[in-house]
Parts: C-alpha cells; structure tokens; sequence
C-alpha cells in the first residue's frame, strides 16, 4: 500500500508529526506501509528514491535487500522484528539472503549506494550479520536493536560517511558494531570521510565495536560492556595506514567474558580500549573500569603490536578516566616511537609512571 507524503499516515493513526511541516520533496515521495508478516523487500522493489518503507510493529520474516539510494526503512519501535525465513536445505532468495544477512544495503565499485536509513526496528536472529553494508554512502543506522546475529549486528565496508546512532547491539557472535576496509580482505586503510558512531549500547557481544583499516571517524558516548572486549582499533602494514580517528567520551566497562583464540588473534577477555597496529589516534576523556583478564591484550587501555604488520605510532592516549583494571589500567605492550600517555587517571599502569 503506497500513499503521498502529503496525505502519509493519516488513515492509519501514526499521528501528524511524521506529515507536517515537510517540505515537498523535487519528485514527490511515497510511503509504503508493509501489513505485518507481509514482504518488505516487494515494498523495497516497488520503491523510488525518496521513498520511506513503513512497518508496523509485527514479525516480517526474509532478508532484505536495498540498492537503490535514498530510501528509508522504519519500524514503529523495537516490536517491529525482521528475522530469518523458514529454513530451507538450499539457501534461495535474493543475494543478501543467500550470504545470511538480515539487511542488505549495497552499492558497486565505483557506484555507492547513498543516504539509505534503516531506523526503529529489530533485526534478530540471523546466520550472519544483522545489518550489512557495502559499497555505501551516507548511510544510517538510528534506533536499531540488532541482537543475537550469528557475526556482526551492524557492518559497514567499503563505506563513507556512515551514521551509526543510538543502536544496541546485543549478544552477537562478533562485534556489536564493525568498520572495515573489506570484511573479507587486506589493503590499505578506508577515509571514511568523517563517519559517526555514537550514543550506541554495545553489550553481551564477542567485541563491543571494531574499526579495522578505517581512518577518519568518531567512536563517541557508547556503553560498551559485558563482551570480551570492548573497543578495537586494528591496522596492519596496508597503506595508507589505519588510524587517525578519534575515541572520546565512551564508558568501557567489565568486558570479561572469555572468547577463545582464533587464525587471527590469540584469546581475549578483559580488554576496554585496545590499538594495534594503528597511528596517530585519538583516545580522550573515556571511562575504562573493571575490565579484568590475565589474556595478552587484557587491560584498560592497551597499546599492542600488530600481529600482521608494523607498531602503533603517533596515538595520544590522554584525560581518560581508567580505574580498577587489570593487569593494568594503561599498557604500553606496544613500544612503537611517538605514543603518550598524559593527564590519565589511573593507578597501575605498563610500564611505571605512565599514571
């Protein structure tokens, strides 16, 4: 069902606040309300750009899969829920069904797929990962609950400028909230051209929030704890290198579940703030408590050395408030050149005197 924005939800009750005042946009958008249980993504490939994709609270099963640019996918709160279609013993549906995915949002080399917002709904249950992006620009993540996801709640690759806002990721089988270059791949770090993590809860997960091969970003005012380890800022020998990105203003606490060693890292429980093989990054004003583990990344705060490429250089770990971890509040276990640690509030710290 498909209605103007000028007459939007006014039959249904929504309430006015979603019509009034909205400028008229260049070519006239339209609202798809989707009845509950029924098929998002044949809203989806009705769509023009500009289009907004309405579910009310209901469960819709199917992965979803989004290509075409300004497009907005809302729910009416957390009791709209996506999850996966009935099993099958041969995958079917489209690509983002195929590779296990809850939503897709997915653009070309060359051809980013630009302002998609996917916000106020759950996206639960899913083999991989609950909210997938690639090849994307401008693209929003805002109000969602991506919980108990096979790998990541919400991935971004290959992405510029990406919004990810006063989500909760919970309980999924990797991190809460992923970054990268290339999920599957190597190379030279991402600009992301300024993307934004902020006001998210990231709990329960195997890693609070990862930002490998990225550059350019903020990771501000989340609550990241109960995973195995909170936030992870990860480079390699790829150039440009990873790094110069901001970590400012995020409560990391009590990231003590034990995750078991894998062919990329070594076991890991009790990790807050980790940088490895990264330069010229920001750490501020955190507060980093009660992550306890006797792992090779275990602490506070810690600098470690790449297991694939050169050391941390240039980073500036200062005015963090980072108390009753251990083995360390601060551990410099990296020892690259350029590294300070200044106006922390600390006790213990690798090695002494950074305190």
């Amino acid at each position: 069902m498909s209605t103007r924005r000028t007459h939007c939800l006014a039959a249904i009750g929504v309430g006015s606040l979603l019509c009034l005042g909205a400028a008229p946009p260049v070519h006239p958008a339209s609202w798809h309300v989707v009845p509950a249980g029924g098929s998002i993504q044949q809203a989806v490939d009705r769509a023009k750009p500009g289009d907004t994709i309405l579910l009310p609270p209901g469960t819709y099963r199917g992965s979803i899969l989004v290509t075409i640019p300004n497009l907005t996918i809302r729910g009416m709160g957390s009791g709209s829920v996506i999850v996966p279609a009935a099993r099958t013993k041969v995958p079917s549906g489209n690509a983002c069904a195929r590779a296990g995915h809850g939503i897709c949002v997915m653009g070309r080399a060359g051809h980013r797929v630009s302002g998609v917002t996917v916000e106020s709904l759950t996206v639960w249950g899913f083999p991989r990962n609950g909210i997938s992006g690639s090849e994307t620009d401008r693209m929003t993540v805002r109000g969602v609950l991506v919980a108990k996801n096979g790998q990541e709640g919400i991935s971004q690759e290959k992405s510029t400028r990406g919004m990810l806002v006063g989500n909760r990721a919970l309980a999924n089988g990797q991190a809460g909230i992923f970054l990268a270059n290339i999920a599957y791949g190597k190379g030279g770090a991402i600009d992301t051209g300024g993307a934004e993590i902020s006001g998210n809860q990231l709990i329960g997960n195997r890693m609070g929030a990862v930002l490998r091969r990225v550059r350019d970003l903020t990771l501000e005012k989340n609550v990241i704890e109960g995973n195995c380890g909170g936030v992870f800022v990860v480079g390699d020998q790829g150039r440009p290198r990873a790094g110069a990105l901001t970590v400012r203003h995020n409560v990391v606490n009590a990231n003590n579940k034990y995750c078991s060693p894998n062919d990329h890292i070594p076991a890991v429980q009790g990790s807050g703030i980790v940088l490895t093989g990264v330069e010229n990054t920001l750490v501020t004003h955190n507060v980093v408590d009660s992550n306890v583990g006797t792992k090779p990344m275990s602490g506070g705060i810690v600098l470690f050395r790449s297991f694939v490429g050169g050391p941390s250089t240039g980073n500036i770990i200062s005015d963090n408030v980072a108390l009753g971890n251990r083995p360390a509040d601060l551990a410099d276990r990296d020892k690259g050149p350029g590294n300070t640690f200044t106006g922390n509030d600390c006790q213990v710290s690798e090695p002494r005197g950074a305190c």
